[in-house]
């Protein structure tokens, strides 16, 4: 069994790398993607276009070998090499531009995050299994063909999983899915918070936000239809209160709108809005 998941690894890199070379050669958004990404900071913003395009072109020859039969050691070396050079790229950017996009599978912009980093962590290890592997993909597939189907279904579902800049294509539909299967506004249940959570985490004002939280939700509240979500913030060096308010009538992202309260004065350090909620001194006041 480890024979033949070691033989369809180059598959699932193959799959990833033409995925993400696609993006970098063929989106209409590539300069702006670059831009945002931690190569400008990295190369500075003249070459970032340039080294996103050049890194694009690599994924396309290197992704290409490994989908073509017979795929060589050295063809998975390279591979492997690549990914330990996506590795250290996103904790580079993780750590000095926390806020940059990931431009790796979208033109989305996504900031980095651990799910990025085990992503590529997954991809090293898929390369390490296929430098060791003894035979050829298309063998693997020949004698166990629905075995080997499963295994590339259940890694390129962990590939999506742990990629953010693809929620809005299967996460957000699947959340819209549930709440229309389980009418949760129906009764006095109301919107269940793990919803409201969700949907605020797909929103671009916790993007933004997200590197200043130092906390999970810590309290919550509803009010003229709107959820309000606190989580414990440092906003320039001052503990703060990341308050998000989440329409419990609209499950767009979009909507969802936050601001930055600052703990000792209450005062509204940095707000960022999508559809307004309800005007009113309350808005932004966390309980005691």
């Amino acid at each position: 069994m480890l024979e033949m998941i070691a033989a369809l690894q180059p598959l699932v890199i193959g799959a990833v790398l033409v995925w993400s070379a696609r993006v970098k050669l063929l989106s209409r958004h590539a300069a702006a993607t670059a831009n945002r990404s931690a190569l400008a900071r990295l190369v500075g913003e003249r070459r970032a276009l340039p080294a996103y395009r050049l890194l694009g072109g690599v994924e396309l020859a290197v992704g290409g070998l490994l989908l073509l039969p017979p795929a060589s050691r050295w063809e998975a070396g390279a591979a492997t090499v690549l990914a330990v050079g996506f590795l250290a790229y996103l904790t580079y950017a993780r750590r000095v531009a926390p806020t940059s996009s990931c431009g790796c599978l979208s033109a989305r912009s996504t900031p980095v995050s651990g799910r990025s980093v085990g992503r590529a962590a997954v991809l090293v290890a898929a390369g390490g299994l296929a430098v060791l592997a003894s035979g050829g993909w298309t063998g693997a597939l020949t004698a166990r063909p629905l075995a080997g189907a499963a295994v590339l279904l259940a890694e390129l579902a962990a590939v999506v999983a742990l990629s953010p800049e693809l929620d809005r294509v299967w996460l957000l539909p699947l959340r819209q899915v549930r709440v229309r299967l389980t009418h949760p506004l129906r009764g006095n249940s109301g919107v269940p918070l793990l919803a409201s959570v969700q949907q605020l985490q797909l929103s671009d004002a916790y993007r933004r936000i997200a590197p200043l939280l130092r906390s999970d939700v810590r309290e919550h509240w509803d009010d003229d239809g709107w959820r309000f979500v606190g989580h414990a913030a440092r906003y320039q060096g001052r503990p703060a209160t990341a308050v998000f308010a989440v329409p419990l009538a609209d499950p767009e992202p979009a909507s969802v709108r936050v601001a930055v309260v600052d703990d000792a004065t209450g005062h509204t350090l940095l707000s960022l809005a999508g559809t307004p909620p309800p005007a009113g001194p309350h808005l932004f006041v966390v309980p005691a």
